[in-house]
């Protein structure tokens, strides 16, 4: 059995790292091909370091552009390899444009597509992770589901049963790996002069809120008057695209520490031990309902409906007054969720999987 594993995206390595390693470990015919769907592969190079991975054996560099020209790039890099390397299964890992053109790249030729958290719905067309996860589900051979319930959806979509295999999701296996790497090399609190449980950790990238400035101006008044309610600092590192959307409309940090983007390992040591977490990323719902941190989600809708579930996280849009008033509401909810996203061992289950699946046909 000859294996691509198909990346474009840092969420992407993170969640793949798991299969990763288990390629490593049982010793697996496998390459990494990384699309370069938002840096280069040169400033992912660290990344794959940091978490002691094996380089990319192709890199396409393709960078960013709008969601047509990326994907049909992609889509044409990924077929060119795909030929020469004539692999039995391609991998992919969640809802980028990576995903959808590596899915549909390899179908046309006629190569079995494993979709990793395969399932996953917010409902909302308007964006386009919804677009790209759906379509994948739809034209992969086997559906990773990371739970019960995702499962159910692709059920309801009339997929059939047998190419459905619920696994748990990789993040925990990436987590409970990636935060033991994370405490041998980093101290993030030195670095920031900062106390562990004594500040609010913030991500806001999607850009539903990044590109509206009546949305972006509304997450960061709700920002401030937590850091003026508890009196504490409020970290954000701060992703490109909304640093350049700060500039563009005027918007006021009203308080907020604003630093750098952190590498991966910093940036999960500081996640774990946050007094809450508010974001727009379904990594970091699923992350921090996995590290028992509570969170706020700054979106109206979420694919991850297992951490509403749990009770480790809230939806609370971009009105200020809702951004305040959920932050009070889950630093005094019992913090007793249990994490539903499975026992940290889906990357085994998915080798295993496939191996059972390569014997069968």
């Amino acid at each position: 059995m000859k294996i691509s594993v198909i990346l474009g995206t840092r969420p992407e390595i993170i969640k793949m790292s798991p299969v990763i390693r288990e390629c490593e470990e049982r010793d697996l015919d496998y390459f990494i091909l990384h699309t370069g769907q938002h840096y280069s592969y040169n400033m992912d190079r660290i990344f794959f370091e940091q978490l002691q991975l094996p380089e990319a054996k192709y890199n396409l560099d393709i960078g960013s552009g709008t969601h047509a020209k990326q994907t049909g790039k992609i889509l044409i890099g990924i077929e060119k390899i795909l030929k020469k390397e004539k692999p039995d299964i391609v991998l992919v890992e969640g809802d980028t444009n990576t995903v959808l053109a590596g899915a549909l790249a390899a179908s046309k030729l006629h190569i079995r597509v494993g979709h990793v958290e395969a399932g996953l719905r917010s409902y909302d067309r308007k964006m386009p992770e919804e677009i790209n996860r759906t379509l994948t589900d739809h034209c992969s051979d086997l559906l990773f589901a990371p739970t019960e319930k995702s499962r159910q959806i692709l059920l309801n979509e009339n997929i059939p049963g047998e190419r459905i295999f619920v696994t748990g999701n990789t993040i925990v296996d990436a987590v409970n790996q990636n935060l033991e790497i994370a405490n041998e090399k980093v101290n993030v609190f030195n670095d920031l002069n900062i106390e562990p449980k004594n500040y609010f950790l913030v991500t806001v990238h999607r850009q539903e809120n990044t590109d509206d400035e009546v949305r972006l101006k509304n997450i960061f008044d709700g920002l401030g008057r937590i850091s003026r309610e508890f009196n504490l600092p409020v970290i954000y590192p701060v992703h490109p695209r909304t640093r350049k959307m700060m500039n563009k409309f005027g918007v006021n940090a009203n308080g907020i520490r604003l630093i750098d983007p952190l590498d991966f390992l910093s940036f999960l040591q500081l996640e774990s031990k946050a007094k809450l977490v508010l974001t727009d990323s379904g990594g970091v719902q699923e992350e921090t309902c996995i590290l028992g941190v509570p969170c706020v989600t700054l979106r109206d809708n979420t694919e991850r409906p297992e951490t509403l579930d749990a009770g480790s996280n809230i939806l609370a849009g971009t009105n200020p007054d809702k951004i305040q008033h959920y932050t009070w509401l889950m630093l005094n909810r019992d913090n007793d969720s249990k994490n539903p996203f499975g026992d940290g061992e889906a990357g085994k289950r998915i080798i295993n999987i496939l191996n059972g699946d390569m014997d069968a046909n």
